[in-house]
């Protein structure tokens, strides 16, 4: 299982494989907090005790951003109604990774909800 943890250790996930693909937001939030994402179902991932977390909900409140109660780091988001099977899981925190042999794919979701890279998407 792969690890994904926050700077002081104390909000630690387990994720089933190591990314090959991430995304990069553009978004309000996700180019503040400089994340790069992977997706994983609910099931596949092993979340952190619920305390060693607190949630930042806003917006169209649909998400709930999760960061450390200690380093304040983010490390994931959630679903907040259960219609997203789909979370997502800052793949920054993944230490070791080889950045060179992971496609970043830039997302828009400032603007057109579209991935930038679509024309050259397999």
């Amino acid at each position: 299982m792969i690890q994904a943890k926050c700077h002081c250790g104390a909000a630690s996930l387990g994720l089933p494989t190591a990314p090959t693909e991430a995304t990069e937001c553009n978004c309000s939030i996700c180019r503040r907090i400089g994340a790069r994402w992977v997706y994983f179902t609910r099931q596949e991932v092993t979340l952190p005790a619920p305390q060693s977390t607190q949630v930042y909900v806003w917006g169209d409140r649909m998400l709930a951003f999760h960061r450390c109660r200690s380093c304040g780091v983010t490390t994931h988001w959630q679903s907040l109604d259960g219609s997203r099977d789909r979370m997502a899981i800052n793949a920054r925190l993944i230490d070791g990774l080889d950045w060179s042999a992971i496609r970043v794919r830039p997302f828009d979701g400032a603007d057109t909800w579209k991935y930038l890279d679509e024309d050259d998407a397999v």
